[in-house]
């Protein structure tokens, strides 16, 4: 399918994932940095971030398989030996990794502040971010479509990863709900159906944005048709709900 495509078609080199893995994950840019300055940390918290951020990055750009514990370790500016004191091995680290990443989404997501708004608005708040999301975390996307090569396997043996999404599912029955009391939601849509639909209407546009542009011979990777899509899925989304539609 074109989710492979996508994994194995040539890009740039993820200097935007990077950034956006120094600040999100670690949350002290200067210690990832002094870190890939092979500068000495100080303690074992600063280790463990500068290790996870460069872990993530280096499983975006080569998977699981191809990920190297020592490129990993060089480019977080430690030994190499530590990798396997706080994780254990690779697929410790991946583990640990995945946890990261989806951890950071959550917390985004509860960041919107969905129950303070009326349905329609908390609807479409969700749907924009998770398009604004994807957008600026395409290391999601990659270590996402690598993890499905593995059939969930990782986030199957993690527990914290399967119990964060409770939280969200709840506060979206709570949306639903909320939406059908006030009239301007329909009543037959579950929590989970829908997240899923809203997620892959942004997931599918990012994860086959290379093969799709090639096909329709557009350029979709352009600003102006990320915010031609982003208000597409955020109207489909929202006609959807809308009470009266089959």
């Amino acid at each position: 399918m074109t989710t492979a495509a996508r994994k194995t078609a040539p890009r740039p080199p993820a200097k935007k994932a990077t950034r956006n893995l120094a600040a999100s994950l670690s949350r002290a840019p200067a210690r990832a940095a002094r870190a890939r300055a092979n500068l000495p940390l100080r303690d074992a918290a600063a280790t463990r971030e500068a290790l996870l951020a460069a872990a993530t990055e280096e499983f975006a750009r080569n998977g699981f398989a191809g990920a190297r514990v020592d490129l990993i370790a060089a480019s977080a500016g430690v030994n190499k030996q530590l990798v396997y004191h706080y994780y254990g091995n690779k697929e410790g680290l991946y583990r640990e990794a995945l946890e990261a990443v989806y951890a950071h989404l959550r917390e985004k997501e509860r960041a919107l502040s969905l129950a303070d708004m009326a349905p329609v608005d908390a609807m479409a708040a969700l749907v924009g971010f998770s398009f604004d999301y994807l957008s600026e975390h395409p290391e999601f996307i990659s270590i996402l479509a690598d993890e499905n090569r593995y059939g969930g396997q990782h986030i199957r043996e993690s527990k914290p990863l399967q119990q964060m999404h409770l939280p969200l599912v709840e506060l979206l029955e709570a949306t639903l709900a909320r939406g059908v009391a006030d009239g301007v939601f329909r009543s037959d849509y579950d929590a989970i159906n829908l997240y899923i639909s809203v997620a892959g209407l942004s997931y599918f546009f990012f994860s086959n944005n290379h093969t799709l542009s090639v096909i329709f011979a557009k350029k979709l990777s352009s600003r102006a048709a990320h915010a031609q899509r982003r208000k597409h899925v955020i109207e489909f989304t929202l006609n959807a709900l809308r009470p009266g539609t089959a």
